[in-house]
């Protein structure tokens, strides 16, 4: 059940799931989603992790500030939830914008780290002119001129045709994301340049990406994988962006065996 919580100035959604004395894994949602985008992930952890997910500024039931936001303060709200929660370290999960916060808070916040598992992610996203395309749609249309073409990134066009009821769950999680969220949050986005930041990290990190995924893909993940030292790099096959909803077995699989791995 989602909770909420005041950090960093703003009032937080959260959901914790799994053994209170268990390792924690904290989980960081993509643009336009909630913390709903880790259901099929968190049945494989709650048995050994801790699991706390959390809707990011601007999305699901977490507070919309006035934008835009910077991924360093968005990584300094994560840093503050686990305050809140008074949880000194933990495992980092990110996708997507969630992988932008974790590499922002593995580089500055070293000892709050256990492991990072950044997943379908970059270091940097142009080109800028893609971005304002996007919030003159946003602003114009909402949302739901920006629902087609966001899918369509998301997942291949099979699991779309053979998946109706998880597509339609991700398609209300993106049309209840406000507005003003969306361009705030995608500004950090379109403004981030992390690349030489990687290097700075130096906890455990794995790189989970979909083969096919046109958003971040796999040359932006080897970016990630050669950057930052002692990596590993997986690969789920058939999965664009949003691989841990469209291969979640595979996705759930090799993040286990990763935190697994971690001492």
């Amino acid at each position: 059940m989602k909770k909420t919580i005041h950090a960093n100035g703003i009032t937080m959604a959260y959901q914790i799931d799994g053994p209170d004395t268990a390792p924690v894994v904290m989980m960081s949602n993509s643009l336009m989603s909630s913390l709903e985008m880790w259901d099929d992930t968190i049945v494989a952890l709650t048995s050994h992790y801790r699991v706390v997910r959390y809707d990011t500024r601007g999305h699901g039931q977490s507070q919309v500030t006035p934008g835009p936001y910077s991924i360093e303060l968005l990584a300094n709200d994560l840093v503050s939830l686990m305050d809140a929660l008074q949880i000194p370290k933990a495992h980092l999960v990110g996708l997507s914008m969630g992988g932008m916060i974790c590499q922002f808070v593995g580089a500055y916040f070293p000892d709050r780290v256990i492991s990072l598992s950044l997943c379908d992610t970059a270091s940097e996203m142009p080109p800028r002119s893609l971005w304002e395309e996007r919030f003159a749609i946003a602003h114009q249309q909402g949302l739901s001129g920006l629902v087609d073409g966001t899918i369509k990134r998301w997942f291949l066009d099979g699991f779309v045709t053979s998946e109706p009821d998880k597509i339609e769950r991700v398609r209300k999680m993106i049309l209840s994301t406000p507005v003003d969220g969306y361009t705030a949050c995608a500004s950090a986005v379109r403004d981030m340049a992390q690349s030489t930041m990687l290097l700075k990290i130096t906890a455990p990190t794995t790189i989970l990406v979909g083969r096919q995924d046109p958003a971040c893909t796999v040359a932006q993940a080897t970016v990630l994988h050669r950057l930052i030292d002692h990596s590993s790099m997986h690969i789920i096959e058939d999965a664009a962006h949003l691989a841990n909803i469209e291969q979640p077995a595979g996705f759930n699989a090799a993040l286990k065996q990763f935190l697994d791995s971690v001492q």
